[in-house]
């Protein structure tokens, strides 16, 4: 694989953990890539890598930066405060000529006005810190994902769904639009004009430290505006930290709340077990590609074909399925 020019940027919270940082960087260095960093990365202001104006000219750097990709530090909360000034006209260029713009959590806020504004296509995937910072180095599927984007390789992405849908039947989806992140980010874009208007599609949602009820709360929303039954399929990524509460919950916990939902929503297919989240074995998702969806038995293949940017491909090096299609058997909750 080319070596390529990686821009890291903070567009949300400040970085408290420098270690991982420091980590996640030496290891994208270690990888043979050219790492730049932006000048106000580890900037903090209150909770935030620096004030709304220092975050926001972050994001133009990175637009400006003609990186193959801009990955973000960190996650956390700050992309919604900034959403009606970001430069979407220049985001949307940075992406046509070749720039990969890649996060997740508070990335979602980002991705999904991007996709309003201008359908822009860009990846849900790892952050510096919790991704190639990780204590004990970062995730081998993960690794493996984010080098089929760098290479021009990635087609698609595979998984297992929880043994409990073992006689799910999944209804074969073609040419649906992939959008979707962090849920509690996605339900506080509603009713904006940085919500995208997505008729048929395939919504994905992941979440942390949220309780059940929590959840199903954001997914009522949703469906009670109107969303969840324009979609062919809602795919369930992992939802971490979930806690019962003792004496209240007895027994409503995260498969009750799948299973209203497949119940209300008759024609839209319920899928559970996607590898994204808040967890260390995450693939790359192309928020706002065409994808098609298919299952045989529990495995669920979602592909979306060559996207071709303006990396060097080395055509004689085609990865095997594994990585087409990396198995992360994801743990039904």
């Amino acid at each position: 694989m080319t070596s390529q020019h990686i821009y890291i940027y903070s567009p949300s919270s400040a970085i408290r953990d420098k270690a991982a940082f420091r980590r996640g960087v030496a290891r994208l260095k270690a990888l043979g890539h050219e790492v730049e960093i932006d000048e106000a990365a580890l900037t903090a202001h209150q909770r935030f890598a620096g004030d709304d104006a220092t975050r926001l000219a972050a994001v133009s750097r990175a637009a400006a930066s003609g990186a193959d990709v801009a990955l973000i530090a960190r996650g956390g909360y700050g992309l919604t405060r900034i959403l009606d000034a970001l430069p979407y006209k220049a985001l949307a260029k940075a992406i046509d000529k070749g720039t990969e713009f890649v996060g997740c959590s508070d990335f979602t806020a980002l991705q999904n006005a991007l996709l309003a504004k201008n359908g822009a296509i860009t990846w849900s995937g790892p952050a510096v810190g919790e991704d190639f910072g990780a204590e004990g180095g970062p995730d081998d599927i993960m690794e493996a994902c984010f080098d089929d984007l760098l290479s021009g390789q990635g087609e698609g992405t595979g998984w297992r769904m929880p043994v409990r849908d073992a006689e799910l039947k999944v209804k074969p989806i073609e040419d649906a639009v992939l959008w979707g992140g962090n849920l509690c980010v996605l339900t506080s874009l509603l009713g904006t004009p940085y919500f995208p208007v997505v008729d048929k599609g395939v919504l994905f949602i992941e979440d942390t430290n949220e309780h059940p009820y929590r959840i199903e709360r954001m997914l009522d929303q949703l469906k009670l505006a109107g969303v969840l039954a324009r979609q062919k399929a809602i795919v369930f990524g992992q939802f971490t930290g979930v806690r019962s509460i003792a004496g209240y919950d007895r027994g409503f916990g995260m498969n009750t709340v799948i299973d209203r939902l497949r119940a209300s929503l008759k024609k839209v297919q319920v899928i559970a077990g996607l590898p994204f989240g808040h967890v260390q074995t995450k693939v790359l998702l192309p928020v706002g590609a065409k994808v098609a969806l298919a299952a045989e038995g529990r495995d669920v293949f979602l592909v979306w074909g060559h996207r071709h940017g303006h990396h060097d491909h080395d055509h004689g090096d085609h990865h095997g399925h594994d990585h087409h299609h990396p198995h992360a058997h994801a743990h039904a909750h």
